[in-house]
């Protein structure tokens, strides 16, 4: 997949822009504070419809204006694409692929596969398991097109479930039959995603160890597991039974808390080297190595799963790595032939020299 070219209007600070680009590397340099990294992100909401920064739509829209729309002109093996993204101030976001709006935003997901290397990536390691669960979610979605819409609808019956718990505690009132109304739908959308996100990452797990044996050159070991509620559950036989068993044996807890306690909602990735959480243990030139190695698997999984190779975002990160690392991720990128690559940094020359070392075709864009 290529991105041939690319319109902003009034996206962030950008109140108009255009690009047509290189099928190999673009790069974007600039003052910090230009908008390199808003163009980046506009490049993620034609992979996955939002923003990677974690904003909201609406508040991608320039000061002072009433909507934002990002189009371009996509290329793939047999056909040419126009995506469009609109965002007006009064009205729902609509994704259109050659003028056509998608029912729902799980059937563009996995079109046009991304992965973004960028100085918040250290987030995975420091922050909840949340952004962790919102990271697995993202790998998956771009490989299967029916686990965004497992996700939204576990989601949307857990907090059903979780209204009526306080509804109840409020009310000083108690329906056990009305809860339970919940089970089955949690349960099924449930089962599905805790079993495909297992087997992702029982795969994702050893691309990563291989990735991190090159840039680290081997000196430690590290490991993603799968932490789930589930995990012992599902060793049954009829993983639908236990995972109702589940939630039975946790209702009264559920009752006191006046929420689900338990279920695919509370997952979490465990990033270990040496069998210690690297967060405890692993030096910053570690977790970063960890971290590029993480994404770089990412890429390679999405790629074998799909068949699509996935653009290559990288922003910023010259600046935040040291030459040794910076000469491995360009030495992997180089053997791996990741495809379309789109990177933002702050100094031209040291853009330029980087790109040398790949023997590919640039454009180099001042912003």
């Amino acid at each position: 997949m290529i991105i041939k070219k690319l319109s902003l209007y009034n996206f962030k600070n950008h109140s108009e822009k255009k690009f047509e680009f290189s099928p190999q590397i673009n790069c974007f340099v600039g003052n910090n504070g230009a908008g390199k990294t808003n163009i980046l992100d506009a490049l993620h909401y034609l992979s996955v419809g939002k923003s990677f920064l974690g904003n909201t739509d609406l508040n991608n829209i320039k000061r002072e204006e009433d909507f934002f729309t990002i189009d371009a002109e996509i290329l793939n093996e047999d056909s040419q694409d126009i995506i469009k993204i609109s965002q007006p101030k009064e009205a729902k976001k609509i994704i259109k692929k050659n003028d056509k709006s998608y029912d729902r935003l799980a059937d563009h997901i996995g079109y046009l596969p991304s992965v973004m290397i960028s100085p918040y990536d250290s987030n995975l390691i420091s922050d909840s398991g949340e952004s962790r669960r919102k990271f697995l979610d993202s790998m998956i979605s771009q490989t299967d097109s029916e686990y965004l819409f497992d996700l939204i609808q576990y989601q949307k019956t857990v907090q059903q479930r979780n209204a009526l718990l306080k509804y109840f505690a409020k009310n000083r009132t108690w329906d056990k039959d009305s809860l339970e109304i919940y089970d089955a739908p949690i349960t099924k959308f449930g089962t599905s995603i805790f079993e495909k996100r297992r087997n992702f990452v029982e795969k994702l797990g050893p691309i990563v160890q291989n990735f991190y044996r090159i840039i680290s050159g081997g000196k430690e070991a590290v490991s993603v597991y799968y932490q789930s509620d589930l995990r012992e559950s599902f060793d049954s036989a009829q993983p639908d039974k236990a995972f109702q068993q589940l939630l039975k044996e946790s209702l009264e807890r559920d009752r006191m808390l006046t929420y689900t306690s338990k279920g695919i909602h509370k997952d979490d990735l465990i990033f270990e080297m040496d069998h210690v959480l690297i967060k405890k243990i692993g030096s910053q030139g570690q977790q970063k190595s960890f971290l590029i190695s993480l994404k770089l698997a990412q890429m390679s999984l999405i790629k074998e799963l799909t068949k699509k190779t996935p653009i290559l975002l990288l922003d910023d990160i010259f600046d935040k790595l040291d030459d040794t690392r910076v000469s491995q991720l360009i030495e992997l990128v180089n053997q791996e032939s990741f495809g379309q690559i789109f990177i933002t940094d702050t100094h031209r020359e040291r853009t330029e020299s980087v790109v040398k070392k790949i023997n590919e075709e640039s454009i180099i864009f001042e912003v």
